[in-house]
């Protein structure tokens, strides 16, 4: 998804490291609580609980911060969150997809829609963006962890789906997409070659991407900035094509 990971770039570039990081923790503490509170709290015997632990860890969230993740979910403290998918379309026709976990639907709903309508967007119907979308498994390792080819004949012998490499010495890396039942199997197979992923998860794929050039590039970015500044926003995936040098503009 080559948009969503550019744009992953821009907001480095934009010095929001602490800011970002800060909100992450608290995502990833969430997501921690959520997962072992439907089910065992303990990663070994919980998949989703394993998966939310190890991307916490990939992302150098203290073990301290884990464990009380956990224990808030274990004492039952996570009985109103609920997972939540809102689709739509931005700026251009571009597709939209956040995935929220919160305690209240209705004010996720409410902020939602009004990043939506802020920024030239609107709000679909449940299942009007994904089901031009693929929902994947993906496995992330740095450029370091191999060469693209040694990196596709693990993949392929550990069974996953797709390989894709960015050779960027800087924010390179290979990431490797599982069909969505096959994501534990295939993590813990290339774990065992090729060591611990920077991060595993479940994500959705766009099938094609929406060429976007001129002032809507700029909207679209700041409605995508809104969804992801609040807090009850997990993740964002859009389908949007942008040229390098149209996001190098926006500074």
């Amino acid at each position: 998804m080559a948009g969503h990971s550019k744009f992953k770039n821009i907001m480095h570039r934009k010095g929001r490291a602490d800011k970002v990081r800060s909100k992450l923790f608290s995502k990833l503490s969430r997501d921690i609580t959520v997962a072992a509170k439907s089910g065992m709290p303990d990663p070994n015997m919980n998949p989703r609980l394993r998966l939310a632990v190890n991307n916490a860890r990939a992302e150098s969230m203290p073990k301290d911060n884990i464990e009380r993740a956990i224990k808030k979910g274990a004492m039952g403290e996570a009985d109103t969150y609920e997972d939540i998918r809102y689709e739509g379309f931005g700026p251009g026709g571009v597709g939209i997809i956040v995935e929220v976990l919160t305690d209240n639907r209705n004010r996720s709903a409410s902020n939602v829609r009004s990043y939506f309508s802020k920024y030239n967007g609107n709000m679909g119907e449940s299942n009007s963006v994904s089901f031009m979308w693929d929902r994947l498994g993906q496995i992330e390792y740095p450029l370091k962890a191999g060469s693209a080819d040694a990196i596709m004949e693990a993949a392929i012998e550990a069974g996953a789906a797709d390989v894709e490499t960015d050779e960027d010495p800087e924010e390179g890396g290979h990431i490797i997409y599982t069909a969505y039942e096959d994501l534990n199997v295939v993590a813990e197979s290339l774990g065992k070659a090729l060591g611990d992923p920077k991060a595993t998860k479940f994500v959705w794929k766009p099938q094609t991407l929406t060429p976007l050039t001129g002032d809507p590039v700029k909207t679209l970015m700041k409605l995508i900035d809104a969804l992801n500044d609040d807090d009850d926003v997990q993740n964002v995936y859009a389908n949007f094509d942008i040229s390098d040098e149209e996001l190098e503009a926006l500074g």
